[in-house]
């Protein structure tokens, strides 16, 4: 198998690029946030993960291993393949994945291509017991980081009581009104949760997020 790549970006396609390692070039799928970093020429360490089935050899390659192993992480759900999980990390880094998580957020699943309601919900359901995952034990010396720290609380995937998702949902709604974007908004109140507890009130929710949010 292979699990790691180092060379030159060849080149750039809309669902994959080439990577040049000492003469040859890999193919390599990936999602359009991993690809939008990417520049024909650019030196580059990517980690790869590999599907092999009878009729075809497939590499997936990513510039983070955080992003790899959510990768991996979201196929293990029924429904989910290599185009939905790259769909979802599409609109959802990492930091936001374990946020998501942690608060049952399955409207944020929902707004990746691809992903309905259906399966938006069981997302959200089946991965709230799970803790995020870490990514390769051997990947010391790699850029494993993601695209901002993991959060503290992320492993506390409790899941939200139905009040507590309305509460959320409603400070997301109010955040959303103020002109914040969506994702922020989200993040916001996530981190909000975590500190002063699922059964804040919304009042509290919306007052300490402007105060997360405020410059």
């Amino acid at each position: 198998m292979i699990g790691m790549l180092k060379g030159i970006v060849e080149a750039i396609g809309a669902e994959e690029a080439v990577i040049d390692v000492n003469g040859v070039g890999y193919l390599f799928g990936s999602g359009t946030r991993t690809l939008s970093r990417l520049e024909p020429g650019q030196a580059v360490v990517l980690h790869i993960e590999t599907h092999v089935r009878e009729d075809a050899f497939k590499l997936y390659g990513f510039t983070d291993d955080l992003d790899r192993a959510w990768f991996v992480r979201l196929q293990e759900i029924q429904g989910v393949g290599a185009k939905a999980a790259l769909s979802i990390l599409d609109v959802l880094p990492p930091h936001e994945l374990a946020n998501a998580t942690a608060l049952g957020d399955k409207a944020a699943f929902a707004r990746a291509k691809g992903v309905g309601p259906k399966l938006a919900t069981r997302i959200a359901t089946e991965l709230k017991d799970k803790a995020p995952p870490l990514g390769r034990s051997f990947s010391i010396g790699l850029p494993v980081h993601g695209d901002a720290p993991a959060a503290p609380g992320a492993a506390a995937q409790t899941p939200l009581p139905p009040s507590a998702g309305a509460a959320r949902d409603d400070a997301v709604s109010a955040l959303l009104n103020l002109g914040y974007p969506e994702s922020i908004a989200r993040q916001a109140v996530a981190t909000v949760m975590r500190d002063a507890g699922s059964d804040a009130p919304i009042s509290d929710l919306i007052r300490l997020s402007l105060r997360v949010l405020a410059p």
